[in-house]
């Protein structure tokens, strides 16, 4: 791989992790006004400002290895659907509380184990976004394993709900553990995880967390993906992107 093909498969790289966090971040956000309580509200914007922090980041980095004149702006603002690597779980509707929670709560067990494995990677920078990002992601993981517990072995209702929350979602999970084009062309150079070899351990995380909730794991091991490896995505990407990036796309380079 010549220098510029390793600039720009960490360009994809950086973009693909962010594009996670972005997606799930505007998810997390659209519960503004919204959730059951203050306190509730304030936990999950906190969840949302610190995934479109890691965002953020992740843009300006791959902006900076593209060598050119794009922004981290340019990354959320000005890409189409199809160039967005996200995982389909991010993407899909909030639904009730025990949908957001579920969602929330098996895409925060890979985050730490991701970015547990990104601290180590042998690119500096990766390496120090992982390390921020895990002390804020290990935060998400308490919060909505302790909410999944407390509706899983609280009422009939809700463990009947939210109970149907995992199954609907189960299917979705499996995708976060495909290796993309960019993770397999940077893993012997020690930059990507191999993010299959985490699935053990978030299925420990998960079994321990679903014992406590008198929840069962789904039996069915299908699962859906095409987001992150070949950019196709749900309908619902669609209307995030109408609504995100409808300011830069009608007025062109405004700035705040």
């Amino acid at each position: 791989m010549t220098e510029a093909s390793k600039n720009q498969t960490l360009v994809h790289y950086a973009a693909q992790i962010g594009d996670n966090s972005l997606i799930m971040g505007h998810r997390m956000s659209e519960w503004c006004f919204h959730a059951p309580s203050l306190e509730m509200e304030m936990a999950l914007m906190n969840c949302a400002l610190d995934l479109i922090g890691q965002a953020r980041e992740l843009y300006s980095y791959a902006a900076a290895s593209d060598n050119s004149d794009r922004t981290e702006d340019d990354f959320a603002y000005l890409r189409d659907e199809q160039d967005f690597r996200n995982a389909l779980l991010a993407e899909l509707p909030n639904g009730d509380w025990g949908d957001t929670i579920v969602r929330l709560f098996f895409i925060s067990a890979y985050n730490r184990l991701f970015y547990t494995a990104l601290a180590k990677s042998k690119d500096s920078e990766l390496a120090a976004i992982g390390a921020k990002s895990l002390k804020e992601v290990t935060y998400h993981l308490r919060f909505s394993g302790e909410w999944l517990i407390r509706l899983g072995d609280g009422t009939e209702e809700s463990h009947q709900r939210v109970q149907q929350s995992v199954n609907n979602l189960w299917m979705f999970t499996g995708e976060l553990f495909t290796m993309s084009e960019a993770e397999n062309a940077l893993l012997k150079d020690g930059i990507s995880v191999d993010v299959a070899t985490l699935r053990a351990d978030w299925d420990q995380t998960v079994s321990q967390v679903f014992e406590q909730a008198t929840l069962s794991i789904p039996d069915n091991d299908w699962a859906q993906s095409g987001g992150k490896t070949r950019g196709h995505h749900t309908e619902h990407l669609g209307y995030i992107l109408a609504d995100m990036q409808f300011m830069q796309r009608r007025y062109p380079g405004c700035e705040w």
